[in-house]
């Protein structure tokens, strides 16, 4: 069972996906599928490789942008850059449980102008604190 929680009307977040997800999220409107997990974070956890065709195989786009420390300028130009893939659709984007998503898609739209209130909205709509990278939109 998928547990999306959306951001706005363009981008969900959730937490792990399994491969055989991917049909489904097609069947929703979903176009692109973000990874902001590293391979190897947990034991069970499908790769970035196993992902990735699942996806493809689903129609979806697929951008891999693990985070492992923190958020980086180079994961925030990462993840504005598979966030532009996105024209038309919806994008989802997941990682364990879905925060260090929701945080590195504020952080990334901050960096593009976006208000920062709204931001907070949109997270805190979907349960989620912007509160640890507040400093950085």
């Amino acid at each position: 069972m998928l547990n999306l929680k959306p951001l706005n009307d363009r981008i969900a977040v959730a937490p792990q996906i399994a491969p055989e997800d991917m049909k489904a999220l097609a069947e929703q409107g979903y176009t692109l599928v973000i990874n902001n997990r590293p391979d190897g974070e947990e034991p069970g956890q499908p790769t970035s490789a196993e992902m990735k065709a699942a996806a493809q195989a689903a129609g979806l786009t697929y951008a891999h942008v693990p985070v492992e420390r923190g958020i980086g300028p180079s994961d925030v130009a990462d993840m504005q850059e598979a966030l532009a893939q996105c024209s038309s659709g919806k994008t989802l984007a997941f990682c364990r449980s879905g925060t260090r998503s929701t945080m590195l898609w504020a952080v990334a739209r901050a960096d593009k102008g976006d208000d920062r209130a709204e931001l907070e909205r949109c997270a805190e709509s979907a349960g989620y604190s912007l509160a640890p990278v507040s400093h950085l939109l």
